[in-house]
């Protein structure tokens, strides 16, 4: 039994031609439609179940973070302007040294943070923040809508929404900043190591115009800190998934189809899951 082979016009009659090859898959830049349709085929799609989301290193620097921003806050006001105590005695002292101290708890803090940026699970690492898809982008003015009463849908996601990720890299930043100029302002008493790494920034802008940065963006970073605390408790309240206790325990309870269409879900969750 004989095999026909085709021939390319202009090839020598006989002479065997080598097959096409197969198309490579490509992968598309967004799978939040295939999600969608994942979710259309899972069994009991309403059930809740529970599954971990926040990793240890995230909820213990969430919390010393937000600790160290009252703390900050407080004594740095004081500092700057002393109020209900007066400033005589050790107490200005007192309150210099707890201000610096919980900066370098809070400067230990971010470092954790920074390393579960690259080593941390999907809802820890960088590309939770920084949009890696299309779709991804696009929600940051989903979610904007759902909160300016625009949009009567919340995006569906698992760990940050674009617009939480999006207030997030602005707050990082401006901790970095309150880091760099509140060491430049200790290192004009002297202390290291304010004096010698960022004697070049206080020459530069003055001593005048690192106070002011510091204040304001201290007062940024509390009306984010504001914001979030209303954006959390009210999404926790509509999707009634255990958002709020989350950053405790480290688990959320969505819903079958929620683990699967959600932007940052999947099927492959599902597994991961419990009752």
């Amino acid at each position: 039994m004989t095999v026909a082979q085709e021939t390319l016009p202009g090839a020598t009659p006989g002479a065997v031609t080598a097959p096409a090859p197969a198309p490579v898959a490509v992968p598309s830049e967004d799978h939040a439609a295939d999600h969608h349709a994942d979710a259309h085929h899972i069994a009991d799609p309403d059930r809740r179940v529970r599954l971990y989301i926040w990793q240890v290193p995230v909820r213990i620097t969430h919390w010393v973070t937000a600790a160290s921003i009252v703390i900050l806050s407080l004594t740095g006001g004081y500092i700057a302007d002393p109020f209900l105590i007066p400033a005589g005695g050790s107490v200005m002292s007192t309150v210099r040294l707890i201000h610096i101290v919980t900066a370098l708890v809070f400067l230990v803090a971010g470092l954790v943070r920074t390393w579960s940026l690259i080593f941390g699970n999907r809802f820890a690492r960088w590309s939770a923040f920084i949009p890696t898809s299309r779709h991804q982008a696009t929600e940051l003015f989903r979610q904007g809508g759902f909160y300016g009463f625009v949009r009567s849908e919340i995006p569906e996601v698992l760990g940050h929404n674009q617009l939480a990720a999006t207030a997030y890299l602005v707050l990082f930043a401006l901790l970095l900043t309150e880091t760099v100029t509140g060491f430049a302002l200790d290192g004009l008493m002297g202390a290291e190591p304010g004096a010698s790494l960022f004697g070049w920034l206080r020459d530069a802008v003055g001593a005048q115009t690192l106070r002011l940065i510091h204040h304001l963006a201290m007062w940024a970073i509390l009306a984010i800190a504001l914001f979030h605390v209303y954006s959390c408790v009210l999404v926790d309240h509509i999707e009634k998934n255990g958002l709020v206790s989350s950053i405790i325990n480290g688990y959320k309870f969505p819903t079958r189809h929620q683990v699967v269409a959600s932007r940052d879900g999947g099927p492959e969750l599902l597994d991961r899951t419990e009752p």
